[in-house]
C-alpha cells in the first residue's frame, strides 16, 4: 500500500521510484493521479494488459494485477468516457478472463460496492458477489 503527498508530478514520480522491480503497490485514493511524465505506472503495476485504440489513441484498457492461489484478478479496466457505451469494458474483460482460464487459473474481481455499473457488468458477464469487504489503513497515533 502506498500513497502520495498530492497529486503534484514530483510526488507521483517519487512515489514510482518506490515500486519494487519484481512487485506493485497498491493506491486506494479518491481519484487516481495523472502519471508523472514518462512514468509508465500502469505497465509497472498492471499484469498482461490488452487495450482498444480509436485512431492510435488508447480509449479503454484492462488488465491483471494481484495474483493469488489458482486467482487472478482482472483489473484496470477502464474506458474513456467519450467512448463509453460501446461495450469495451465487456470486450476487454471477456479476453483478459478467457486469457486467465485458458491458463487454468480463476478470473476474480473486486469493485467498490457503490460502483453499481461496473457491479451491473460484472453480474452481466457471469460475475457474482462472493462476499463484500472493507479496506481499512492503520498507522501509529
Amino acid at each position: 500500500m502506498a500513497a502520495c503527498v498530492d497529486t503534484s508530478h514530483a510526488a507521483v514520480a517519487a512515489l514510482a521510484e518506490l515500486i519494487p522491480a519484481d512487485d506493485d503497490i497498491a493506491l486506494l485514493e479518491p481519484a487516481p493521479p495523472e502519471p508523472a511524465p514518462g512514468v509508465a505506472l500502469a505497465a509497472t503495476t498492471l499484469g498482461r494488459l490488452v487495450g482498444i485504440r480509436d485512431d492510435g489513441k488508447l480509449v479503454a484498457m484492462a488488465g491483471e494485477r494481484l495474483q493469488i492461489a489458482d486467482y487472478i484478478e482482472i483489473s484496470g479496466v477502464c474506458t474513456h468516457p467519450d467512448h463509453r457505451g460501446r461495450g469495451y469494458g465487456a470486450a476487454l474483460m471477456r479476453t483478459v478472463g478467457a486469457r486467465i482460464i485458458a491458463d487454468d487459473e480463476t478470473p476474480f474481481l473486486h469493485p467498490y460496492a457503490n460502483n453499481s455499473s461496473a457491479i451491473a457488468l460484472n453480474q452481466s458477464l457471469g460475475f457474482e458477489t462472493r462476499c463484500e469487504v472493507t479496506h481499512a489503513v492503520w498507522k501509529r497515533a
